[in-house]
């Protein structure tokens, strides 16, 4: 079974915002069996969203499309279904009490007339009540084609996917089981891995397919198969996935969906009664961001500081300023000291310290754009290395963040 995606709004086009919601359907509707053909943005233009909802006809069996149920005015979505549909807009009484509900709870007031206008909706559409919002979504069937509209808000689409679309879909149409499993290896390169699992790769059945998907500092290993038998497939792919995580056991550290290196840090620290600062200077901060992003962060994480400044190094953590002045800032001596002193101020069993160069200045280092130190204190030692991430800031911060969860698992595993 075929799905088009259409994503509507020259904010997309522009670059104003990114496109998060295709990557969220495709993945939710690939769970259920359904394989996304194409995925296309247009403009909030009439004669454009007619081609689009024609040419996806012609290709798939359903059309999910997002975007342009607002209240103003650059919103024509409906107006424009009605045309492609032959159909008119009327008054939905269910959709227009929703709305009254949902301005008096939360703000207090009557909605403006435009609100109001939310409540027109095509005639033929099943409406697809939105909880979360005023725009309703749409659910109409022509020729065996399906076509759902929803707004393009992404807390807002994604309650009508997992709770309208998603069964609907499920009862209305026949769908072969797809199935991935993705495994999560940091520390090796792409060819690298290749070339390590080549024996493994060739000897892969014919229904079974392996996709090198790398990243910065970490490559994922996607297993997947398409068939008619759920529980068969699975256990063709799950035993196919068991001898690839043996041959990299020293590199793999969990499964997509299952866990993150970050997560399983904290798995390890929660059942060791360990704890883990910080002391972050050229990630700014993206070391925390990532361990908080998880429930269950503070049995765990102390705290860390961002002494980005390099005085902020000597009059917050305490590192002595003559090793700076020896050494430099952006040294194996400094990263050391600073995470050495971050782990006694918060006092921790783990630390990780990082200065460095993000770019595109040098500010008050010597080496090039790029160059990192990384260290780690752990309760037996510290140590330290170092890394040239290229002259894109962004890479560098990714890089330099992903490296630190890296070495520390590493030591975690070895204390």
């Amino acid at each position: 079974m075929l799905a088009e995606i259409i994503t509507i709004g020259d904010e997309i086009l522009i670059g104003q915002i990114v496109d998060t919601n295709s990557a969220y359907i495709c993945k939710e509707l690939n769970k259920i069996g359904v394989q996304v053909h194409q995925i296309t943005s247009i403009q909030d233009e009439k004669e454009h969203i007619l081609k689009s909802l024609a040419a996806a006809k012609s290709r798939v069996d359903l059309v999910l499309v997002t975007g342009g149920l607002g209240p103003t005015k650059d919103d024509i979505t409906k107006e424009t279904f009605c045309e492609f549909f032959d159909d008119v807009l009327v008054e939905n009484a269910e959709v227009l009490s929703h709305i009254y509900q949902l301005f008096s709870k939360y703000f207090n007031r009557e909605p403006l007339p435009a609100n109001l206008l939310q409540a027109m909706v095509p005639s033929k559409a099943t409406i697809l009540t939105n909880h979360h919002g005023t725009a309703p979504g749409m659910w109409l069937e022509q020729d065996g084609v399906v076509f759902v509209s929803m707004p393009g808000v992404p807390y807002e689409m994604k309650h009508l996917v997992q709770n309208e679309v998603l069964p609907r879909v499920i009862k209305q149409f026949n769908r072969p089981f797809i199935y991935h499993k993705t495994l999560l290896t940091y520390g090796l390169g792409e060819s690298t891995i290749a070339n390590r699992i080549e024996d493994f790769e060739n000897a892969l059945p014919k229904n079974i397919s392996l996709a090198y998907l790398p990243s910065l500092g970490k490559v994922r290993l996607r297993l997947s198969s398409k068939g008619r038998e759920e529980l068969a497939l699975k256990d063709a792919v799950n035993s196919q996935m068991d001898k690839l995580y043996q041959l990299l056991t020293d590199i793999a550290i969990g499964y997509e969906d299952e866990t993150s290196i970050e997560e399983r840090i904290g798995h390890l620290l929660v059942a060791r009664l360990q704890t883990l600062c910080l002391a972050e200077s050229c990630t700014g901060g993206a070391i925390a961001e990532r361990i908080t992003a998880y429930p269950g962060a503070s049995g765990y994480f102390r705290g860390g500081v961002i002494p980005y400044e390099t005085q902020k190094k000597v009059t917050i953590l305490g590192v002595d300023p003559a090793l700076i002045e020896k050494h430099t800032v952006v040294s194996a001596q400094v990263a050391e000291a600073m995470a050495d002193q971050a782990k006694k101020l918060f006092d921790t069993d783990y630390a990780i310290a990082t200065t460095g160069i993000a770019g595109p200045t040098l500010g008050d280092a010597i080496d090039e754009v790029g160059t990192v130190y990384i260290a780690i204190a752990s309760p037996t030692a510290v140590y330290s290395e170092k890394f040239s991430f290229g002259s894109a800031r962004e890479r560098v911060i990714t890089k330099a963040t992903n490296k630190a969860f890296e070495m520390l698992l590493k030591e975690i595993l070895k204390n």
